[in-house]
């Protein structure tokens, strides 16, 4: 007899080697002719802790391995995301460099813009209060 293969959700990953898998199945109504969903919850093993939450997995039927855990992880998300990483690296430290390069580029020109720009804003400040000043000291005077 084959095994059933079905596919779903990871909705806990906490426990040590196993996760959670919310499956959803459509079915119809037999009298109302209509469309409804029903979902169920699976322990899966997961022999790595590969698979984290809000990943989609395929899991298969398996001989019992604890009480409530009689499914193995097939594939997933995670472990079609995990062979391309190898190969991915080189690529990505190239990019970084790059990214590093121009960025160094143009906070220079903001800072030099800013400073500029604070200097202008100085300059226009600085009388007003020599001359607020000269007001006071010339009050005290009289």
């Amino acid at each position: 007899m084959p095994r059933r293969v079905l596919e779903g959700t990871v909705v806990s990953d906490k426990m040590d080697k196993t996760i959670t898998v919310l499956v959803e199945r459509r079915f119809m109504h037999p009298k109302y002719k209509k469309y409804l969903k029903r979902s169920t919850k699976y322990a899966a093993h997961d022999e790595n802790n590969a698979f984290k939450e809000g990943d989609s997995v395929q899991i298969i039927e398996c001989a019992p391995i604890s009480k409530r855990k009689s499914w193995t992880v097939v594939e997933g998300d995670a472990a079609k995301a995990e062979a391309p990483k190898a190969k991915a690296p080189a690529k990505k430290a190239e990019e970084k460099k790059e990214e590093k390069a121009a960025t160094k580029k143009a906070p220079a020109k903001k800072a030099a813009a800013k400073k500029t720009a604070a200097k202008k804003t100085v300059a226009k400040k600085a009388p007003a209060k020599k001359a607020a000043a000269k007001k006071t000291t010339k009050k005290e005077d009289k």
